[in-house]
């Protein structure tokens, strides 16, 4: 246990699977430099050295409940938490996703910080109901501008002192640390040293809409570079149909469907161009990561994806197959002080919007927040 003589900040996470590890590590990071001590809580997930080592917290406390165990009333880890808690003297809580939140107000009289990282949150009636019960003490963050938007659309009269974006962000250094150059990326992943790679990364999934960018990458097919390779790297319930749909279309030798690929941001210098094509993207972590290897983006002009690649990037209207073929044909064009200065756009983007020392000075400025500086 950390010292009882620190202020301390809970942190409390349904689990620590996807991005989850990365997200409370970027939560303990806006405590560098401060005095208060961070005790990161994971509700689900098995005991493991690495995630604790990985979240940057002073304390990690492991609850292993299984997810059918916090279905229904909780009870469980509501005491659980609330045990916790009576045990240090924590200052507020950041709870992220609306189980976390919803057991910290029960367990605690603390003031919660709910972290929101996707749409469709409040749609619910009881979770309407219970934000309003506990909104004395509850703030909302949200991760991008279109999540807050659909927060305040589903809480209208919620206050707009307890209602901000806090963009998700990268480590930058780390990142960097860890990719492969271009030849070792391409040779993992079984390219050729002269492909023109245009690669998409994601649950094979309709909210990722990849049908779209299969078709939009047969319309620019013939004005591509003569070895353009599209790689899809995934899994899905959509891979057959997928596959089927770019046999239909003709391109089947020209696309590349990985499967899942551990840790794939380390192999991102591999691509030539990144195409996100999703409609419910409520942010998009794999666009800082694609920044951070200096790749060329396109994106679907809705959702938190739009947020990060507007002004750096290209973007085309959602399922508008003909604009994204114009987007892969406009960025096969680019030269190589095009690309050289839409690098630098790009990790001046990253340094000012999507990162650590970003993130940490916004949100000590929050209303709300700022009290507890």
């Amino acid at each position: 246990m950390i010292s009882q003589d620190s202020p301390k900040v809970l942190q409390f996470c349904h689990g620590y699977d996807g991005p989850f590890l990365d997200c409370a590590r970027q939560y303990a990071a806006l405590f560098d430099g401060t005095s208060y001590k961070v005790t990161t809580v994971f509700l689900t997930g098995k005991k493991d050295a690495k995630v604790a080592q990985g979240c940057h917290s002073d304390e990690v406390i492991f609850l292993e409940h299984s997810s059918a165990s916090v279905r229904g009333l909780k009870l469980k880890a509501i005491r659980d938490l609330r045990h916790i808690a009576r045990e240090r003297e924590f200052a507020f809580c950041i709870a992220h996703r609306s189980k976390p939140t919803y057991i910290a107000c029960l367990a605690t009289d603390l003031p919660v910080i709910g972290v929101h990282h996707a749409f469709g949150d409040f749609e619910r009636l009881g979770r309407k109901l219970f934000a309003r019960a506990f909104r004395k003490r509850l703030h909302l963050l949200a991760v991008s501008k279109a999540v807050r938007e659909d927060i305040q659309r589903c809480l209208p009269d919620w206050p707009e002192t307890s209602l901000h974006t806090l963009y998700n962000r990268i480590d930058l250094q780390s990142v960097e640390a860890e990719q492969l150059g271009r030849e070792a990326a391409r040779l993992e992943l079984g390219l050729s040293a002269d492909s023109w790679v245009v690669a998409n990364v994601g649950r094979l999934h309709p909210d990722k809409d990849q049908a779209t960018l299969l078709r939009g990458f047969a319309m620019a097919e013939p004005q591509l570079p003569a070895r353009a390779v599209l790689l899809v790297i995934g899994a899905g319930r959509l891979e057959k149909a997928l596959r089927d749909l770019a046999v239909e279309l003709g391109i089947d030798s020209k696309v590349c469907f990985s499967g899942p690929v551990p840790n794939a941001r380390r192999l991102f210098k591999a691509f030539d161009l990144f195409a996100l094509t999703s409609d419910h993207e409520p942010f998009g972590m794999v666009l800082l990561e694609a920044m951070a290897a200096g790749v060329p983006l396109i994106c679907s002009d809705c959702g938190g994806g739009a947020e990060v690649v507007r002004g750096i990037g290209r973007l085309f209207p959602f399922k508008d197959e003909r604009a994204l073929a114009d987007c892969l044909i406009a960025a096969a064009r680019m030269d190589q002080a095009d690309i050289r200065e839409q690098q630098n756009l790009m990790m001046n983007r990253l340094t000012a919007d999507f990162s650590d020392a970003a993130a940490k000075s916004h949100f000590w400025s929050l209303p709300g927040i700022k009290q507890f500086k």
